[in-house]
């Protein structure tokens, strides 16, 4: 455990380029009186509007939390959540210049309708996501792959976070990998599905069932993650990693050389939500190999930052004093 906690440290000082689809994440809370006279529905009556960021901004604010650098490429519109990103993003000390103006989408809004009730945390009742999954515009494209190259020579890692929503072209991300490779720069990706279009790219971090999807086959035992790691290296080409994350059962790795590592999740006792989760992961993956960690070293210090995020509601960043905390004997 001593390696980890001397690596805590060394997440600072980064400077990361994070690329990808970024959210802003709405939580409006409120408690129920009653039933509404309209509908056999419950009332809320407004307590508290949370904005906090979400999708690929959600790595960008964790690695900003740990002390190091992160500049957001990604898209927004030209609407009112586009300015409330913005304000929330600059809040949390990143760098918004990467992000690029595209008139013709809306702005990614994720609307959280919470109930408070007692002393319990909020429970989720209805969600609204305000959004589109085409393809940007070729000219649009073509901008935020010019900002995240002007950046590039300048950042120790780039880290790609795809949500699904259209930015990461399969053009974009085959520029972001060769430019990254040709610059000699870290780069780690949180695939989330969509795998074959991270060929290629070094470092691959894929959750249990994006990776049985992909595989089309069911993956149960420790022997199924470890075939389906292998297999996935193998296929994607990853030359570093390629690594599935499991939930409480911890992260499979798998290397081009080597023996398939499973790297368990520390024990959580209070898991009250995993939104975020992985986003935290990623980021402390990403900070960790920039600093020159070993990847099974990357990977443990990962399992217990999102074992902190779970027994929290909503996008969680820790901090170095919790994940050192988190990393203490009991």
């Amino acid at each position: 455990m001593s390696d980890l906690t001397e690596l805590v440290p060394r997440l600072a000082q980064q400077r990361v380029l994070v690329v990808g689809d970024v959210v802003l994440d709405e939580y409006v809370i409120g408690t129920v009186g009653r039933i509404s006279r309209e509908a056999p529905v419950p009332v809320l009556e407004l307590k508290e509007r949370r904005l906090i960021p979400g999708g690929a901004a959600n790595p960008a604010s964790n690695i900003v939390a740990l002390h190091s650098q992160a500049i957001q490429a990604g898209i927004v519109g030209t609407d009112a959540t586009a300015d409330e990103l913005r304000r929330v993003l600059a809040a949390r000390g990143m760098d918004t210049s990467a992000l690029v103006v595209c008139p013709l989408r809306p702005t990614t809004l994720k609307t959280r309708i919470l109930a408070q009730m007692g002393l319990r945390f909020p429970q989720q009742v209805a969600r609204v996501d305000t959004l589109t999954r085409d393809p940007v515009p070729l000219p649009t494209e073509a901008e935020v792959l010019a900002r995240a190259l002007h950046w590039l020579p300048r950042v120790q890692a780039v880290l790609i976070s795809d949500y699904q929503l259209g930015l990461l072209t399969p053009a974009l991300v085959e520029a972001l990998r060769g430019a990254a490779r040709a610059a000699g720069v870290l780069l780690t990706v949180d695939a989330q599905s969509s795998l074959e279009k991270y060929a290629g790219c070094p470092v691959v971090k894929c959750n249990a069932e994006d990776a049985a999807g992909f595989l089309r086959r069911p993956l149960h035992t420790a022997d199924d993650f470890a075939a389906a790691a292998a297999e996935l290296c193998a296929r994607l080409d990853c030359s570093q990693a390629m690594i599935i994350t499991r939930g409480a059962e911890g992260a499979t790795l798998a290397r081009p050389a080597g023996p398939i590592t499973h790297c368990p999740a520390p024990a959580v006792s209070d898991v009250f939500d995993t939104v975020g989760a992985g986003d935290t992961w990623i980021a402390v993956l990403t900070l960790a190999l920039a600093a020159g960690a070993a990847v099974p070293a990357a990977v443990r210090l990962a399992n217990y930052a999102s074992g902190i995020v779970v027994r929290h509601v909503g996008n969680y960043t820790p901090s170095p004093a919790e994940l050192l905390a988190a990393l203490e004997p009991t």
